[in-house]
């Protein structure tokens, strides 16, 4: 299909390997000659869709030797091979039947970039979250077992990734198991001198012969069999054969966790990859083999700039120059830019991180303020308990999370952090519809899983202008704050600037008689433009900038109430537990009779959002412009449609259920 493609549009045929590649089990009847051509091809191919469709770039390209020797070994999907985190899984994609659709990758209705079971057999668990891949594939093993099957059962998991304290729960778990299960340490952030790598090989290929496991069980066994000294010296061997090896190989803590270690492993020589994992195959218990690979290797932009070209958007191939879109400010600078002022001015403030300093906007401030900055790691529980301890003794924590990944710590808010009612403030960036990393990375939960928690405040700025405002709002609170915000550029309201903050109280952009918009955050400057396209059609909507989704204004939405009888809230959050149930239960408890008042809920439906561009997304769940002009329209005229002409080419109501129909075909 894919070659057919390339024909009709007169594009050459540049992948030859890659095109003829039916799956991984032609990969077996390759040469490693062959195979290193195939590497060059599938790194010309992801360099040439990531700098069209952006994506995780770098991580890939370090590891495509290491899945061409898994898959090469192992029988996808007889043999399970489960990936951590996801970011790089593109070349596992491209060798299991998924070349002809890549050009889709991240795309509205093309294949996810991250691993999907819905998506092809070979992805044996979804992820998109880090540390995850050992517990899969623990479980995965033991449930082999149970069935008395027979198959391998591969984790790939990065040395970041490692970081995440569930890794070392489930390494722990494993080696207590003792099950048939091989971990893939893949560390791509410094390499190996040239001495310690050809002798980490030479132990490698000892350590994993089955002569050298008889040989070693024979001597312990005969040393135990002495008469009255067995036992003991038998300790007294052990200990010496301990301290040679920590002498010798490094990571001894896989071994004291009950792993058969082997490497470092140099990630990029196929015929010794593949030498290791054969041998690998053979041996009893859980063994980790180490390698050492690196980011972006094959493209000097991304090797010589890994972190860049971690998360990349769309860049120019020829240069690695990103192509930016827009010219506003984001909002993750605004925080960052408000960060740095107000840590002038209060030597008590503090930032936390995990693992994502440049992305969460905090790189200056890291800079500035090095011993007030903390990078935890891929660890947002230890960073929510952690800012506890800095707020219970007079600090001022502010935890800088994307939404999706503050889920993780949920607990942590809730007993360390809320029932204390400690100061402590989180920045939650990415919130609402993120795009093309899909639904483990939307952030739309936070509204649901931070409102109804006590003692927990939650703002919501529809623009960069309110950031600096309610951070210092939160610096002076007495308990908890969240600050969501989204992804992007936050441009200003046209006609509006955002008033003195006050505790609980929202702010009315746009007076209105036939009905109100309360509008969560960055969806003001959508309601704004509505209220102006129904003002065209003779219905005058009043628009309410939120502001706080918790507390929520009681008198604005009781002055609301006297004289209109329609409202429609307007967030980028689940409508399920979000900010409009929120003002349904409130509404409820103030005495109004509901049967007299019309509400209308617009916000994601309750199903994980799929992946594309955000606008494409917005469209599809009703909440571009368009589909809340009609909604609204139909709200306005008492629900009466037929009269409601759909003048604009490509809407459709119940357009969201379609999608959802089309994505799960």
């Amino acid at each position: 299909m894919m070659t057919k493609m390339r024909e009709e549009s007169g594009e050459p045929k540049l992948y030859e390997m890659l095109e003829n590649l039916n799956g991984p089990e032609d990969l077996k009847g390759l040469s490693d000659m062959q195979q290193r051509v195939l590497a060059r091809e599938v790194r010309h191919v992801l360099v040439d869709t990531v700098s069209r469709t952006g994506g995780h770039l770098a991580s890939n390209l370090g590891v495509v030797e290491l899945t061409i020797a898994l898959h090469s070994v192992y029988e996808s999907p007889r043999d399970r091979i489960i990936w951590d985190v996801g970011h790089q899984a593109y070349v596992h994609k491209l060798l299991t039947g998924r070349y002809g659709n890549f050009g889709t990758l991240r795309q509205f209705g093309g294949i996810s970039g991250f691993p999907r079971i819905d998506e092809s057999p070979h992805d044996v668990f979804g992820a998109g979250h880090s540390s995850t891949s050992i517990s899969a594939a623990l479980g995965i093993a033991a449930a082999r077992d149970l069935e008395g099957e027979d198959y391998s059962v591969v984790a790939v998991i990065g040395d970041g990734a490692m970081t995440g304290g569930m890794a070392f729960e489930a390494l722990n778990h494993a080696g207590h198991l003792e099950k048939d299960i091989t971990v893939v340490l893949n560390e791509n952030e410094m390499s190996i001198a040239k001495n310690v790598g050809s002798l980490s090989k030479y132990l490698s290929r000892v350590r994993t012969h089955p002569r050298y496991s008889r040989v070693k069980e024979d001597i312990e066994g005969i040393i135990k069999r002495i008469p009255a000294v067995g036992s003991s010296m038998a300790k007294v061997a052990g200990k010496a054969k301990d301290s040679i090896k920590y002498f010798l190989v490094p990571s001894m803590l896989f071994e004291e966790l009950g792993f058969t270690y082997l490497g470092p492993i140099d990630g990029h020589d196929l015929p010794v990859l593949k030498d290791v994992l054969k041998r690998t195959k053979k041996l009893k218990g859980p063994v980790l083999i180490h390698v050492v690979t690196k980011k972006g290797k094959g493209y000097r932009p991304a090797l010589d700039n890994p972190d860049t070209f971690h998360g990349v958007g769309c860049f120019n191939k020829e240069t690695g120059e990103i192509i930016v879109n827009g010219s506003g400010q984001s909002y993750s600078s605004a925080f960052g830019k408000a960060m740095l002022e107000l840590a002038g001015e209060d030597p008590k403030l503090v930032a936390l991180t995990a693992a994502m300093a440049a992305g969460t906007g905090l790189s200056g401030f890291a800079k500035a303020y090095p011993d007030r900055f903390f990078d935890v790691a891929i660890a947002e529980q230890h960073a929510v308990t952690y800012a506890a301890g800095l707020a219970r003794s007079g600090f001022r924590p502010v935890f800088a999370v994307y939404s999706t990944f503050l889920q993780r710590a949920y607990d942590q808010i809730i007993h360390d952090v809320c029932l204390q009612n400690l100061p402590v403030v989180f920045a939650v960036d990415r919130a609402g519809i993120v795009g093309q990393d899909g639904p483990t990375h939307h952030g739309a939960f936070d509204l649901s899983y931070l409102s109804h928690i006590p003692n927990m405040q939650v703002l919501a700025p529809c623009c960069c202008a309110e950031i600096k405002d309610m951070l210092k709002y939160a610096l002076n609170s007495e308990g908890p704050v969240a600050i969501r915000y989204p992804r992007g550029e936050g441009q200003p309201v046209r006609g509006y600037t955002p008033g003195p903050l006050e505790k609980g109280k929202s702010e009315i952009v746009q007076k209105g008689k036939d009905l109100f918009i309360i509008a969560v955050g960055n969806m003001l400057s959508r309601a704004c433009r509505v209220a102006d396209q129904l003002g065209k059609r003779g219905i005058k909507a009043g628009v309410v900038n939120a502001r706080f989704v918790k507390p929520v204004d009681t008198g604005m939405l009781a002055d609301i109430l006297k004289d209109c009888d329609r409202i429609a809230v307007l967030e980028d959050n689940v409508i399920r537990g979000g900010y409009g149930s929120y003002l349904l239960e409130y509404i409820n408890s103030m005495g109004f009779n509901t049967m007299d008042i019309k509400i209308k809920l617009l916000g994601l439906p309750d199903e994980f959002v799929t992946y594309g561009d955000a606008e494409s997304l917005y469209r599809a769940y009703g909440l571009d412009d368009e589909g809340i002009y009609y909604s609204l329209l139909e709200l306005a005229e008492g629900g009466r449609t037929s009269g409601i002409k759909k003048e604009k080419v490509g809407y459709t109501p119940g357009r969201q259920r379609a999608v959802s129909k089309q994505r799960k075909g």
